[in-house]
């Protein structure tokens, strides 16, 4: 019955916005289709939505269908106008994005705020703006441009130590990832961390946050569920890498994850308030945006900022308790967020530059695009390309959903590619297989103009969240 229980997520997927209507559908489907199934409800409530005026004498439905048919006026009255065609967009491997992005970043570009856009060759549908996604806008914040997992991010860290010594002492490195690692949406670590993110003073000012600093405090240095990773590996450097390393080989132990439940709870509060504010048409209301000249906007600025901050200190937490128990010393460190908003000079124009799963990619910025639990990672210095808006992909991108790589893939198939390419897997599943993911090798051919590569991670031992 769990599985059943409708919440305020669910009906914003289907472009319920007025918290009022959200609050009486959650109500109305608890206590009248307590045997209906998540999928009958939602449906039953899109079909509410669409014709309020069919409910107005239901005497199920009647507050609900008055509620929508009253803010449906309001917004009508106030409905912000699309653009009547989109704003041209630069798009790199063409081949590789599925039609459902590119339509997704299109209708984002048709928004009177955008100015300029990319999108990058890993990218699939998501919500609001498509994964892989870069949108400029001017003094103008998409919570849902950036994201959920506000500032997720990935970081390598190197070891002056090689595959042998890796090989060798094995099951200390998979105990290590084991034990000092937690995954999934109320992981936690128990064991005290001390930091200064958790005495920063933004849980104090900043009202979302207030209540969240023991769920922070908690969560430090773990991990989220889905495509989240630590994973230990061996590093190939190339000569000219800019980073005064040696080429050769080294250990590395890289992470992916964002910024827990605070970046969670960021994000749907101010896309609540961004919703409630900005009417867009229904398609578009995921990219609902907050005025930075307003108070919400530079309160959501602020969030973000701190989010991105949580982040960088949960990646960390995790390299320091991974790798103390194994003696080793770091020699280097390469790191970088995604799903994050900047503000950036291009041309003579400051831009707040959305990236939704794609990687900075300016002459300084240095970065990471994995491919998948078997596929190499690949280290990249940006070429400043002012066509991606100084951006790259993020990873190599959902090939398959979820749903179809569970019908499409079996445990068993997972298992023996493991033992084929030698890789230890601690957790994940078939949802996360390497045939839900892109070619990382195809998507890396289309973005020679945006990246060089100095290096490559291949990876040995892997953590993710339980299937």
């Amino acid at each position: 019955m769990g599985n059943n229980k409708l919440r305020g997520k669910d009906l914003r997927k289907i472009n319920f916005t007025n918290n009022t209507a959200i609050s009486l559908a959650i109500d109305i489907t608890s206590k009248y289709f307590k045997h209906s199934n998540k999928q009958e409800k939602l449906q039953t409530l899109t079909n509410v939505m669409n014709e309020p005026e069919s409910y107005i004498n239901d005497p199920i439905f009647q507050l609900l269908a008055e509620e929508l048919m009253d803010y449906v006026e309001v917004e009508k009255q106030q409905e912000i106008s699309l653009l009547d065609e989109s704003i041209p967009f630069s798009h790199f491997g063409r081949s590789l994005i599925d039609d459902a992005a590119f339509d997704q970043m299109s209708l984002a570009m048709k928004l009177p705020i955008a100015r300029r856009g990319a999108l990058m060759p890993d990218a699939h549908h998501g919500y609001g703006l498509p994964i892989g996604g870069v949108l400029a806008t001017q003094n103008k914040v998409i919570p849902y441009a950036v994201g959920l997992d506000i500032g997720c991010r990935m970081s390598l860290t190197l070891y002056d130590i090689d595959a042998r010594y890796l090989k060798k002492n094995s099951y200390a490195f998979t105990k290590s990832i084991k034990d000092n690692t937690n995954f999934g949406t109320g992981g936690i670590l128990n064991i005290k961390q001390a930091h200064s993110i958790i005495d920063r003073e933004e849980f104090n000012i900043i009202p979302v946050l207030k209540n969240l600093r023991g769920k922070a405090a908690k969560q430090l240095g773990t991990s989220g569920s889905g495509n989240h990773f630590v994973e230990f590996g061996i590093v190939h450097m190339e000569e000219e890498n800019g980073l005064a390393i040696p080429a050769g080989e080294y250990v590395g132990l890289l992470a992916h994850s964002g910024s827990r439940g605070i970046g969670a709870t960021i994000a749907q509060t101010y896309t609540d308030f961004a919703m409630d504010t900005c009417f867009l048409p229904r398609r578009a209301r995921n990219l609902a945006w907050l005025d930075m000249d307003h108070e919400l906007g530079q309160e959501y600025w602020k969030a973000m900022n701190f989010a991105g901050d949580y982040a960088t200190a949960c990646h960390d937490r995790i390299h320091k308790n991974v790798s103390a128990p194994l003696g080793i010393k770091p020699i280097a460190k390469i790191e970088n967020h995604h799903n994050f908003a900047w503000k950036e000079m291009h041309g003579n124009e400051e831009l707040i530059v959305h990236r939704k799963g794609a990687t900075p990619a300016a002459k300084t910025d240095y970065g990471i695009i994995p491919g998948s639990m078997i596929s190499p990672a690949f280290l990249v210095r940006g070429k400043g390309n002012e066509r991606s808006l100084c951006s790259a992909s993020h990873g190599a991108g959902r090939r398959l959903s979820r749903s179809k790589s569970k019908q499409s893939y079996t445990m068993s198939e997972l298992r023996k590619t493991l033992v084929n390419e030698k890789i230890t897997l601690l957790g994940g599943g078939v949802d996360e297989a390497p045939i839900a993911y892109k070619d990382i090798e195809k998507v890396m051919s289309y973005q020679n103009d945006l990246v060089d590569v100095i290096g490559k991670f291949y990876p040995q031992i892997v953590r993710m969240d339980k299937p």
